[in-house]
């Protein structure tokens, strides 16, 4: 994890807001900087904000466009690794409507292909399904009504 040590942030100046009775001093320059030391302080916070986000819904492993940018019907991309518990989101892109609906021949012993598929049609751009899977294996996967233009692919759970 990298780590950060100092930081500097610049803000606009508010010399040239005044009190009514009284004059401020102007600065010459229209903005200032104020720099600090992150300590162990910072850092703790840092780390607590970024597991929050990770148990919060899962670590966001993958996305997976449905259909390609050129508008070919594929699952992009089609084969990749995740690790067990983070998270997969599918999103529409192009030659929609899509589904993703898991082979109940192609998924680990014990997992229900139809309990971690989405059946119902994602009808509009950008609309996402997310997965979760936590069983270690092999996931095969397709879009049925593009399966035979060959929209089709492969999880790894590691």
């Amino acid at each position: 994890m990298a780590s950060l040590s100092s930081a500097a942030v610049t803000a606009p100046s508010f010399a040239a807001v005044r009190a009514p009775s009284r004059a401020v001093p102007r600065r010459a320059s229209s903005s200032f900087t104020v720099r600090a030391s992150l300590s162990k302080v910072a850092g703790t916070a840092a780390v607590a904000v970024a597991a929050s986000a990770l148990l919060a819904g899962g670590a966001m492993a993958q996305e997976v466009l449905l259909g390609a940018n050129g508008g070919v019907l594929v699952f992009e991309p089609s084969e990749f690794s995740v690790k067990a518990g983070e998270t997969i989101t599918f999103k529409n892109n192009a030659g929609f409507p899509h589904n993703v609906v898991f082979d109940d021949d192609e998924v680990p012993s014990g997992v229900e292909a139809s309990k971690i598929s989405q059946e119902e049609y994602l009808n509009a751009p950008g609309e996402t399904y997310s997965v979760t899977l936590t069983v270690p294996g092999t996931y095969g996967f397709y879009c049925e009504p593009h399966q035979g233009a060959g929209m089709v692919g492969k999880i790894t759970v590691n």
